[in-house]
């Protein structure tokens, strides 16, 4: 029998939200809103944690009240957040960051100190950093090769491929420099945001309880299912996003679900949590 988690990480593309593919535009799915309030009538301790890295969280929750989704600023979480855990366990000095201003501006808010490929002394980057970069160019990729094969470590915002829109799956920018960076120097990125152990070492914290109590919602099997799933956590699907219920029926042992719920709206009523 399944556990009833003591606490929630809820994903925002999919399960929380559509946005546009520029992410410019919000649209809170049906019954996101009154979930996350009915969670907190009861005292149930929630984050949303997304992997997406384009903007802060001081930038993007107040986007997500805009459309009617009660998230504060500090329940709301990136990739960026846990990579400067990450990067200062690792004792890291200058990140070269492959990314927008707003994932620069993110780290450097949490004290990395950054550095763009384009600078023209990258010397010492210890660390090479690939988020959220629509604008990348091929300098910007042999920047960031010539620093991992000098010895940098190869961190990333996400290697997962795609993510939901309004206007269907989107293919996301840092897996696809991961791959041009990993084929040119044989190493393989180490993930910040979801799946990795990372995550949910720093979702547990921040919930105040343990990997084996968090309930992980998410419409992604790779993100949220699989990560769930390798840390003992309990994982929690929506077909609101980039999974159908036949291709959540469809999963591999390790990305299989604990629980599958048509949209968050049905999760307290579903879990008995009244």
């Amino acid at each position: 029998m399944m556990r009833t988690p003591k606490g929630f990480m809820f994903d925002l593309d999919g399960t929380l939200i559509l946005s546009n593919r520029k992410l410019g535009s919000y649209d809170a799915i049906p019954g996101a809103a009154e979930a996350l309030q009915e969670l907190d009538r009861l005292g149930v301790p929630w984050i949303a944690l997304t992997n997406g890295s384009a903007y802060a969280s001081r930038v993007q929750a107040p986007r997500l009240r805009k459309v009617g989704l009660p998230v504060p600023d500090e329940r709301l979480f990136t990739p960026n957040s846990v990579a400067a855990k990450v990067i200062a366990d690792g004792g890291y000095q200058r990140v070269m960051v492959l990314g927008n201003a707003g994932v620069s501006e993110a780290l450097e808010e949490l004290g990395v100190n950054c550095v763009s490929p384009d600078a023209e002394d990258q010397a010492g980057c210890d660390a090479v950093y690939i988020a959220w970069h629509p604008d990348c160019s091929m300098p910007h990729i042999h920047a960031a090769c010539e620093a991992v094969l000098d010895g940098a470590a190869f961190l990333t915002a996400s290697d997962v491929p795609f993510f939901a829109t309004k206007e269907g799956r989107s293919f996301g920018y840092s897996c696809a420099i991961n791959g041009a960076v990993s084929r040119v120097t044989g190493v393989e990125p180490q993930p910040t945001g979801k799946p990795s152990a990372h995550a949910l070492d720093f979702i547990a914290a921040e919930l105040g309880i343990a990997k084996e109590d968090v309930g992980v919602v998410g419409d992604d099997a790779k993100a949220e299912m699989q990560m769930a799933r390798e840390g003992g956590a309990i994982g929690i699907a929506v077909t609101s996003g980039a999974t159908s219920a036949e291709q959540w029926a469809d999963q591999p042992p390790e990305r299989t679900p604990h629980l599958v719920v048509e949209n968050i709206g049905a999760l307290v009523e579903t879990l008995g949590l009244r």
